[in-house]
């Protein structure tokens, strides 16, 4: 997989919480830690957004 690099901006409090858990050992840097949390992130919102499209749907007519 390839990838981008990019600036941004976050919260001094997140970005301290990031780096511990660096220092933890839980994610091996603050890049690591930051991609796995926005793809978390998109995920849910795909679940989320799926889950509504199928609450849409009349389940007499799609059995039919």
């Amino acid at each position: 997989m390839s990838s981008a690099k990019i600036a941004i901006s976050i919260d001094l409090n997140l970005l301290e919480r990031i780096d511990s858990l660096v220092r933890e050992k839980i994610f091996p840097n603050r890049s690591k830690a930051i991609q796995q949390a926005v793809k978390e992130k998109i995920e849910t919102l795909d679940k989320r957004r799926l889950a509504l499209e199928c609450a849409k749907l009349d389940p007499g007519f799609e059995q039919a």
